[in-house]
């Protein structure tokens, strides 16, 4: 344990320590104040001599002169246990809830371990959110990474909510578990959050990291790698199936780029660092399914998109990294439509690992493929029929037409508290898709028209086989 008066400058939420030997990244620190108070730190960069240390809090009170910094010759860790399920805690770790200190049962450091590629299973195993436009067309897998886009004054805390309080694995008596990550979040969005979770009992089943907008910035850098270590354990400790929700990677990122300026580097994309890419890495990756291991973690990163903007390199990066996105639309949430999620964009890139016979139904991949289509050709129409009127449309286009209106006020819209099984999602399809003629299914079986959709398509059906 070593222990500095040589603190030469301070630039934000950073010091500046000269003279250091023997100092480790990601180092955690002691400073120590001229009136006895303390602060925590993290050694952020060493260059030559010098220390780079993020404060976890104010700078304002350290003194270069009469400040000393020791080296703790520790990473950050967190204490684990089962016992942290049904608990809120703050962006650090402690205890919000007014319960008592967490009896850690195993210590981590919260940067975790790689995932060696090779110990990975492929994601296989469907979870319910009972969210129809992303069970039946963007559909979540175990071991999945899967962010939603959206963007300000959208409504994305409140479906964020009721995916941690509705998802669940279907017709196995496994342990699944919600941790609920929110970083950078109002006192009005915290309350909301505590409030939700309490009042449907969801909280038993999960454990709460919140980070407040007017907590110190760099904590907003510690509280995903919390969430995701308290994942980590409970997956391939305790057997659980979690369900890791971080909201807003937004600020995240701003943090991230609040940093870099304070560092003077040089900057990259829109005064983002050059090493976001790889920052935002270390916590997607975390997601996975481990060979040997019974327990998985599945992430549903949120983002808000500054100006709607999807080439924004906090959206963009994340693309990149993730294995597709759920984009939620300003122009369906205008309609009144919750929740606003444009199924035409988003995507799902393990969908079909995770459907079919055994997983959920053997029409699901048709279903979707026909609603999807089916939706598409509406959306075009509805821009042609503003310019040529829809009486120039013939009869079948303003079938697509209206396929598209019932769409969205049918399969899109949703109560906040409306938990559909996949069965009762692919039923409301065929419904759906009976408004067009049996002829424009073109993307689904026939055998599975005839088994799934034939109470739908029953006089059609008579009618053809008594031509014949």
């Amino acid at each position: 344990m070593k222990e500095y008066k040589t603190i030469n400058q301070i630039a934000g939420p950073l010091v500046f320590v000269e003279n250091v030997s023997g100092v480790s990244y990601g180092e955690i620190v002691d400073i120590m104040l001229p009136n006895g108070d303390r602060r925590k730190g993290q050694v952020l960069d060493i260059s030559k001599s010098i220390a780079v240390v993020q404060v976890f809090g104010s700078t304002s009170g350290i003194d270069t002169q009469r400040s000393s910094v020791r080296f703790l010759g520790e990473t950050m860790t967190i204490g684990l246990s089962t016992s942290m399920l049904g608990r809120v805690f703050d962006g650090l770790g402690k205890p919000k809830d007014k319960g008592p200190e967490v009896i850690a049962e195993e210590k981590v450091d919260v940067n975790g371990l790689p995932i060696n590629p090779y110990s990975r299973d492929p994601p296989s195993d469907f979870i319910q959110t009972g969210i129809s436009t992303i069970d039946s067309m963007n559909t979540l897998v175990r071991g999945q990474k899967l962010p939603i886009f959206s963007a300000a004054g959208l409504p994305h805390n409140q479906l964020a909510v009721q995916i941690a309080r509705q998802s669940k694995v279907r017709k196995k008596e496994e342990n699944f578990a919600v941790v609920f990550a929110a970083v950078g979040i109002t006192n009005e969005e915290a309350s909301f959050f505590m409030r939700d979770f309490e009042k449907t009992g969801a909280l038993e089943n999960a454990v709460l990291f919140l980070n407040l907008a007017n907590d110190p910035s760099v904590e907003r850098i510690i509280t995903p790698r919390l969430a995701l270590s308290t994942a980590e354990y409970l997956a391939y400790e305790q057997d659980m199936h979690v369900l890791v929700i971080i909201t807003d990677m937004t600020n995240y990122c701003e943090t991230l780029r609040e940093i870099s300026s304070a560092r003077q580097e040089v900057p990259g994309r829109r005064g983002y660092p050059g090493y976001m890419y790889t920052d935002l890495s270390t916590i997607y990756e975390r997601a996975g399914r481990i060979r040997g291991r019974k327990g998985t973690v599945t992430q549903f990163p949120i983002l808000t998109m500054p100006g709607d903007d999807k080439t924004h390199p906090i959206p963009d990066l994340t693309g990149y990294i993730t294995e597709g996105q759920i984009i939620l639309s300003r122009d369906i949430h205008r309609k009144g439509i919750f929740p606003p999620v444009d199924v035409l964009p988003s995507l799902s890139r393990l969908m079909n690992s995770g459907i079919g016979g055994g997983k959920t139904r053997e029409d699901h991949k048709g279903v979707s493929d026909q609603l999807y289509a089916a939706y598409a050709g509406g959306r075009d129409l509805r821009s042609l029929s503003a310019v040529v009127g829809e009486e120039a449309l013939s009869e079948i286009d303003r079938k697509y037409l209206k396929f598209a209106d019932a769409f969205e006020n049918r399969f899109v819209r949703q109560g906040p508290y409306e938990d559909r099984t996949i069965e009762d999602t692919l039923e409301l399809g065929w419904e759906l898709l009976s408004g067009l003629p049996e002829t424009e299914l073109k993307r689904i079986k026939q055998e599975y028209i005839e088994k799934y959709g034939s109470k739908y398509y029953k006089k059609t059906s008579t009618k053809v086989k008594s031509e014949e």
